[in-house]
């Protein structure tokens, strides 16, 4: 690998190091599964910092050029073909637009929702199913509220990630986010002194799915305005004083889809309305391990001290999503509630009612798998590796749209997906010709509450699954459809 030291020039940013290993890899000089060399030795040779040249792999393992594991030697992609290895198009000078329209065979689908499982390292995920098809049989049903080992496991993460310690008797296990919505609009609808139907606020826009999740279960969701912040409270006040609510769902830490996050004032005022008013609050912490810009911010469970909170999560944003399997906490209560739920708040009684009335939704096999990733350590090396992926591809989106005019990017400080507001290109129509060119994203004004009266210009674009050339490519083709930007 003496050929990755003979650069004549010594780059002098992250940027330069990168450039200088994709170049080498798309001239043929470094191949699939090539090791390089440490970040000690590389930066040692181009007299930069070890950071530098760390921060340089972590964007090329993002990309899909190289391959990051925690010890052991960075390698070239062994995924990486011929086609992919390809030398990026300028993003100032995006190709011609193909002269037919009509659908190709290969679609790059960046609606969002999915994320990258790319970066799952394939012996541990064998290694927790192999763990999970060594327990032995047992004579009877599983547990309504889900495995105790992967609720010990659910326990122990929120400890670490979102500041707030449930014991496992308060984690119930579900099939991922929809159904705990629709357990707890179900279980909230049977509360005493709640309304028949149950009222839920919901954001606007918002996520459709748990509106779905909130109708099939018998309640009535309440378009409540969102801000550049998240829900607007004061909104959600005057909703409530003209029709009465039970309950609000809220995605506080990085609102669904425009990406505003809650700060900790307005997160204190919303709970303490809650609690005045005896409406309970339902906290979708979707993508929380996914914060790229600034410290994350407390979880509502981990400030409520009224008992108000369903705090909701889910392996569909980190892990495979066809696992289906999320969780909710139950809300605090009374002392003594933490070991006996069944002993706790109204809410927490009703929703452990109406699980085990439904039974576990979730296959054990599949709960021992994920609690042994999780015990491992394997889920937190996994989710680290899906950062600096997610961080990558992140630049790659904010830096393809930053010069366009009537372009805006929103919600890139967390999560993974990017909204592009538009103020001259009509959203349907945008669709509509990338759909034609393989490429499918959504419709901004699709997560807008129906007949709510709320005009929303824009795409949703979700970047997690793809490679990094793989999404550059597609960027380049999205930002053609959007017209040219100023020169370069």
């Amino acid at each position: 690998m003496d050929h990755l030291h003979t650069s004549a020039e010594r780059p002098t940013k992250v940027s330069h190091v990168a450039d200088l290993v994709r170049g080498m890899v798309h001239d043929g000089r470094l191949s699939a599964g090539d090791r390089l060399p440490s970040t000690r030795a590389l930066a040692g040779e181009l007299g930069l910092s070890r950071g530098t040249v760390t921060a340089a792999y972590e964007q090329l393992d993002g990309e899909g050029y190289v391959e990051l594991r925690h010890g052991v030697a960075p390698r070239v992609a062994a995924t990486l073909t011929k086609a992919a290895a390809r030398p990026p198009t300028s993003p100032r000078r995006p190709p011609a637009s193909p002269g037919p329209t009509t659908r190709p065979h290969a679609v790059v689908d960046l609606r969002p929702g999915v994320p990258s499982v790319a970066a799952v390292a394939e012996r541990d995920w064998r290694a927790a199913w192999r763990h999970a098809a060594a327990a032995p049989l047992q004579a009877r049903y599983p547990d309504p509220a889900g495995e105790p080992a992967l609720r010990a496991q659910i326990s122990n993460q929120l400890a670490l990630s979102r500041g707030f310690s449930p014991t496992a008797r308060r984690v119930v296990v579900t099939s991922g986010t929809a159904e705990a919505i629709s357990l707890v609009t179900e279980a909230i609808a049977r509360r005493p002194g709640a309304g028949n139907p149950a009222r839920v606020a919901v954001e606007n826009p918002g996520y459709r799915a748990g509106r779905r999740a909130v109708t099939s279960a018998g309640g009535v969701p309440v378009p409540v305005p969102v801000t550049t912040r998240g829900m607007d409270v004061d909104a959600l006040r005057a909703v409530h004083s003209r029709e009465r609510l039970d309950a609000v769902l809220v995605t506080p830490s990085h609102q669904y889809p425009l990406g505003g996050a809650m700060p900790v004032s307005a997160r204190h005022d919303l709970l303490a309305w809650a609690a005045t008013e005896g409406v309970h609050v339902v906290e979708d912490d979707y993508d929380s391990e996914f914060r790229h810009r600034g410290a994350p911010l407390p979880a509502l469970a981990a400030l409520d001290s009224h008992g108000v909170v369903v705090h909701l999560g889910s392996f569909s944003k980190v892990l495979d999503p066809r696992l289906r399997c999320g969780y909710l906490v139950l809300p605090a209560g009374a002392p003594g509630s933490d070991e006996a739920p069944d002993a706790g708040t109204p809410a927490a009684v009703a929703i452990c009612a109406a699980r085990a009335a439904r039974g576990a939704s979730v296959a054990t096999v599949v709960q021992e798998a994920l609690a042994h990733l999780m015990s491992t350590g394997a889920f937190r090396r996994h989710v680290a590796r899906c950062r600096r992926d997610y961080r990558a591809k992140r630049r790659s989106v904010a830096e393809a749209f930053e010069d366009v005019p009537g372009v805006r990017v929103r919600a890139l400080d967390g999560g993974l997906h990017a909204v592009l507001e538009l103020d001259q290109v009509p959203a349907v129509d945008l669709v509509a010709r990338l759909a034609s060119r393989g490429i499918e994203v959504a419709d901004l004004q699709d997560y807008v509450v129906a007949g709510s009266g709320l005009e929303l210009n824009g795409i949703v674009l979700g970047y997690a699954p793809p490679s990094g050339t793989v999404l550059r490519d597609a960027l380049r083709t999205i930002r053609t459809e959007l017209g040219p930007g100023p020169p370069p």
